[in-house]
Order: C-alpha cells, then structure tokens, then sequence
C-alpha cells in the first residue's frame, strides 16, 4: 500500500522480506512433498505417531482430529485438540509423521506451560484487534495530518512485531521437541529423522520470514511518518 502521493520508495525496504517469504513458501512445499513421497520404515501413520509421543506425557487421551486442507495442522489451545490435514493424518510418510510430531510437540508445551507459549497464546486476541486499529489509525493520522493518531497506529503495530518474535521460539521449541522424541521412541530411523529435520527446517524459515517483514514494515512506518513530518 503506497502512503505517498507519487512513487513510495519506502516499499522498497519490503524487498527482502518478501523475496525471503517466496523463497520460504517454495522450500517448504518442495520439502514436504519430496518427503511425502518416502514412506516411513516404521510403518506407522502420522496421527498414531502423535498420539505415542503424546501418550508418553500421559496425554494419549487428547483428540486427534483430521481436518481438510494441505498443511492446515495445528494444535488447538482452546479445546486441546491437534489437528492434522489431508495431506498428514493417516499418512506413513517421513514428512507427515515430522508435521505431527511437530504439533504434538506444541500440546506438550501447552501441557509443561512452556512461557513462550502461554504468552503467545494470551496476546492473540490483543495482537489482532491492534494491529487492525493500528493500520486505521496511522492512515487516517497522515490524511488529516494529526501525528499523535499516526504514532498510536505505530505503537499498536508494535504488537504484532512483538507476536511474531514470541512465535519463533515457539516454534523452534517444538520442532527440538518432536525430533528428539522421535528418536528416543525409535519411530523414525536415523536417516529418516534428518528427513524430519529437513521438514521442519523449511518450515521455520516461514517465521523468520514473517518475523523480518513484520521488523521492516514497522521501519518502514516510522520513515513514512518522519518523510510526511518534514
């Protein structure tokens, strides 16, 4: 969205991000599918190998759902469900096995209450009315050139920076969760587990993508805002 009345240069600091999210996105689908197609030795689908790593947390009682979509898996922190797509639940593959392990690692923080994870989930519904707010805010502050509704909309923005730099440990979190009780269950071979990994790895570039954008739409605000205040 330009803010200027010609050319807005400062797009221009959204380059990297953006070129690292495309990059990000096309890792993770190459991955995922190239590791879909490897069949795991163990022969065990990728919702049976949650609810085993679940169970050694006395969690095997948790509902394991199957919902539609292509890497839509989540875990739910409202109902303590996990929730695993097409592509993952009743699979044998090494990469669907590695997405649900992921996820089930993400119960099992929510189990531990794993700081990072409590916090993560406590400003959700703070981060996405700001953010929201901030982006009404900061415009409608430039076109009446009331600067004090401008700096409100960059504070409030500050909010969704602070969601996505909380969201990266989360994740990483969970994914040194989920390979580690891979290995020690035996339920990936050695070779089979670096698969994971490679998974695992392409999809947190995604949140480090989202993390930069998040850092270089923030600077790009402020350079608005000093450029309009000159």
């Amino acid at each position: 969205m330009g803010f200027g009345y010609g050319f807005d240069y400062t797009f221009i600091i959204l380059i990297p991000a953006m070129l690292l999210s495309a990059w990000a996105q096309s890792k993770v689908s190459s991955t995922f599918n190239e590791y879909s197609r490897i069949q795991a030795r163990g022969n065990i689908t990728a919702d049976a190998a949650a609810k085993l790593l679940l169970s050694l947390y006395g969690m095997g009682y948790m509902p394991i759902n199957h919902v539609s979509g292509n890497l839509t898996d989540h875990y739910d922190p409202t109902n303590r469900t996990l929730n695993l797509s097409d592509s993952v639940y009743g699979q044998r593959s090494i990469a669907s096995i590695g997405v649900a392990a992921h996820e089930a690692g993400h119960a099992i923080q929510h189990e531990e209450n794993y700081s990072p994870l409590i916090i993560r989930n406590k400003i959700v519904p703070v981060v996405n009315i700001a953010t929201q707010a901030s982006q009404f805010l900061f415009i409608i502050g430039l076109i009446v050139a009331n600067f004090m509704l401008v700096d409100l909309g960059i504070i409030l923005f500050t909010g969704s920076l602070a969601f996505h730099l909380i969201t990266l440990p989360v994740e990483i979190n969970a994914s040194m969760r989920a390979l580690k009780l891979l290995q020690q269950t035996n339920t990936l071979y050695p070779d089979e587990l670096e698969g994971a990994k490679k998974v695992l790895t392409a999809a947190a570039w995604t949140y480090i993508a989202a993390a930069l954008t998040s850092v270089l739409t923030l600077v790009r605000l402020i350079m608005i805002r000093n450029s309009r205040r000159r």
